[in-house]
């Protein structure tokens, strides 16, 4: 696994309508740490929030997981309501109407989850992750 940011100049472009929560972990504490460790490695968040319960956004595209049929896939790292919030389109995709329907790897989502928590934990020198 390899995350690539998406900086706010390019957010838009990369969004996707089939971002699901994966799961919310933490408290503010941990909220702080990541998002200190963001700032520091990448800047400005991928999209700026005005909202008490949700104060940043970092997103990127996953290299190395497979999520077909849909032609990439996303992760965002975001604050949400004093916790961490881990979404992403793995398992999911959009019909030709644009409607989010479930792939065959949605079943596979927990288990997608605990590889983003591990893979975070040491990319961002941050074990807590693996223990929230």
């Amino acid at each position: 696994m390899e995350l690539e940011f998406i900086p706010v100049e390019e957010f838009y472009f990369a969004l996707t309508l089939a971002m699901r929560t994966l799961e919310d972990l933490g408290d503010a504490a941990l909220v702080e740490r990541v998002r200190s460790r963001l700032k520091e490695r990448f800047g400005q968040a991928s999209t700026v929030a005005a909202a008490k319960q949700n104060t940043f956004n970092y997103v990127f595209r996953v290299k190395g997981v497979d999520n077909s049929p849909a032609p990439q896939l996303m992760l965002s790292i975001a604050d949400w309501q004093g916790k961490i919030r881990l979404s992403s389109d793995y398992g999911w995709t959009l019909d030709a109407q644009r409607k989010t329907i479930r792939t065959e790897k949605f079943g596979d989502r927990p288990q997608f989850c605990q590889q983003v928590r591990a893979y975070l934990a040491q990319w961002l020198e941050l074990p807590e992750f693996l223990e929230a």
